[in-house]
C-alpha cells in the first residue's frame, strides 16, 4: 500500500512539475523543491540525503561547471576582440549582390562561431551585429531569426560547453570519438536543413525590403586578421584530433585570441581586458551554474526515489529502439515549453526514468532524449538566446514558433534516425 501511494505522489508531483516548466516558472525553484518533495516521498533516509543528494552531487559537478566558465569567457573574448564581429560582417558585401547566398553564408559563420563560443551574452553580442546585416539585405525578420536559432542549436551538437551540461544525466558517457560519431553529423545534418530552409524562402529574401536600422555595437567593430577566422574551431579541434579536455583546450583558443588580436602588446591593456571579458562572461552564466546546480540535487533525489519502481517502468516502456525512435519523432515538439522531453525543463526526471530502469545503452539513450532537447535549443521561445532575437526582430511568438518549429522538427526526425543507425 505504501509503494502505491509513493507512486501516486511520484507521478502526481511530476505531472505538476511539467506544468509549472511549461508555464514558465523559475527552472531553480523548481527543480530545488522537486528534489526536496523526491527526497520527502522517497522516504530517503536524512543523513543520506543531506550527503548523497544535497552535497556530493554539486562538489561532483566542479568539472562540469569550469568547462561552462570557461566556455562562456571563450565566447565573450571572441565577442571583445572583434573576432565574431568581424567574421561575420565579411558577409555583408555578398549581400549586395546575392542575399541568398549571404544568408547562407551568416549561417555558416554562426555556426563556426558557436561550435566554441557559448553563452546568451554571446549569442546577444553577434546577433547585434548580424541581424542588421540580414534586415539591411532584405531578409524577412522571421526567417532572420530562424536563421539564427536554428545555427546555433546545429553548433550546439559539437559544442562541448553545452555536452557537458547534458552529459550529468547520463553515466557512462563521454566527450570523444563515441560521442562525436554522432556529434559532427547531427550537427552537419541540421545545418543542411537550414540551407534547405533558406532556399525554400529564397523568393521572400530577394524581394525582401530592405532595413536599415540602428547598430548597437557599430563604434565597437575591429578590423582583425583573417587568420583569427580559424579561431572558433580551435576547441574542438584540439579535442578531436590530440584528445585534449575541453578547458585546456578553451584555454588556448582564448589565448591565441588575445595574442592574435594585438591584446597582448600591453600589459596593463591585456589585464585590464582578461579581467573584463572573465567578469562579463561569468555574469553571463551565472544564473545558469546555480540552476544546474540545483538539477544535480534533483538528478540524485530521482534515483533514490524511483529506485523502488524500476520492475515497474521496465514493464511500460518499449525495449524496442526502432519503436521507441518513431515514438520520439511524433512527440518531440513536447521538449519545447520546457516540457517532458527538455532536458533543462520536466525532461530532467524523464531523463531520470529512463536512466534508472538500465534498458538502455548509455550512447543511445543520451541521443534520444538529446535530440529533442537540441530542437528546443533551436527554435523554442523559452530559450534565453531565442527569446532575446525574438524580442529584438519584434517578431511575435506566435510567428517564431510557426516558422521555426516545422524545420527544427525535421532535422530532429533526421538525427533520431542517425541516433538509430549509429547506436543501434
Amino acid at each position: 500500500m505504501a509503494e502505491i501511494i509513493t507512486g501516486i505522489l511520484l507521478i502526481l508531483s511530476f505531472a505538476l512539475f511539467i506544468y509549472y516548466a511549461m508555464k514558465g516558472g523559475n527552472l531553480t525553484v523548481g527543480f530545488f523543491i522537486m528534489a526536496v518533495l523526491w527526497v520527502i516521498i522517497g522516504r530517503v533516509p536524512f543523513n543520506t540525503a543531506i550527503n548523497k543528494v544535497f552535497t556530493q552531487p554539486v562538489l561532483d559537478y566542479g568539472k562540469t561547471a569550469a568547462t561552462i566558465i570557461f566556455g562562456s569567457w571563450f565566447g565573450r573574448v571572441l565577442v571583445e576582440t572583434g573576432i565574431a564581429g568581424s567574421i561575420t560582417r565579411k558577409t555583408e558585401k555578398v549581400g549586395k549582390k546575392s542575399p541568398v547566398l549571404a544568408s547562407i553564408l551568416i549561417a555558416l559563420v554562426t555556426f563556426l562561431i558557436f561550435s566554441g563560443a557559448y553563452g546568451v551574452g554571446s549569442a546577444i553580442a553577434v546577433g547585434v551585429i548580424l541581424f542588421p546585416i540580414l534586415f539591411s539585405m532584405g531578409v524577412p525578420r522571421k526567417i532572420a531569426v530562424s536563421i539564427f536559432t536554428l545555427s546555433i542549436g546545429a553548433a550546439m551538437y559539437i559544442n562541448n560547453v553545452l555536452f557537458v551540461q547534458f552529459q550529468v544525466f547520463f553515466k557512462g558517457v563521454e566527450w570523444g570519438p563515441n560521442y562525436l560519431k554522432f556529434g559532427i553529423p547531427a550537427a552537419i545534418v541540421q545545418m543542411i536543413v537550414v540551407i534547405i530552409f533558406i532556399l525554400f524562402n529564397s523568393k521572400k529574401i530577394r524581394n525582401g525590403k530592405p532595413e536599415m536600422i540602428a547598430e548597437d555595437s557599430k563604434e565597437d567593430i575591429k578590423e582583425v586578421s583573417p587568420f583569427t577566422y580559424i579561431l572558433p574551431i580551435i576547441p574542438v579541434s584540439l579535442s578531436i584530433i590530440f584528445q585534449w579536455n575541453s578547458i585546456p583546450a578553451l584555454i588556448v583558443a582564448t589565448l591565441l585570441a588575445f595574442l592574435m588580436t594585438g591584446q597582448m602588446k600591453s600589459y596593463v591593456g591585456f589585464v585590464k581586458l582578461m579581467n573584463g571579458t572573465v567578469k562579463q562572461a561569468i555574469s553571463d552564466i551565472s544564473g545558469l551554474l546555480i540552476m544546474l546546480f540545483v538539477l544535480t540535487m534533483f538528478q540524485q533525489a530521482a534515483v533514490f526515489a524511483m529506485s523502488g519502481f524500476n520492475s515497474i517502468f521496465k514493464s511500460i516502456l518499449p525495449t524496442n529502439h526502432l519503436v521507441l525512435i518513431l515514438i520520439m519523432m511524433v512527440i518531440a515538439p513536447l521538449s519545447y515549453f520546457r516540457g517532458p522531453l527538455m532536458l533543462y525543463g520536466a525532461g530532467a526526471a524523464t531523463a531520470s526514468i529512463f536512466t534508472a530502469t538500465g534498458l538502455f545503452p548509455p550512447y543511445f539513450l543520451y541521443g534520444l532524449l538529446v535530440v529533442p532537447t537540441m530542437m528546443a535549443v533551436s527554435a523554442d521561445i523559452t530559450q534565453s538566446w531565442n527569446l532575446w532575437s525574438v524580442q529584438y526582430a519584434k517578431l511575435t511568438t506566435k510567428t517564431f514558433l510557426s516558422t521555426g518549429l516545422p524545420w527544427a522538427w525535421i532535422a530532429t526526425a533526421l538525427n533520431l534516425i542517425l541516433v538509430l543507425n549509429i547506436y543501434h
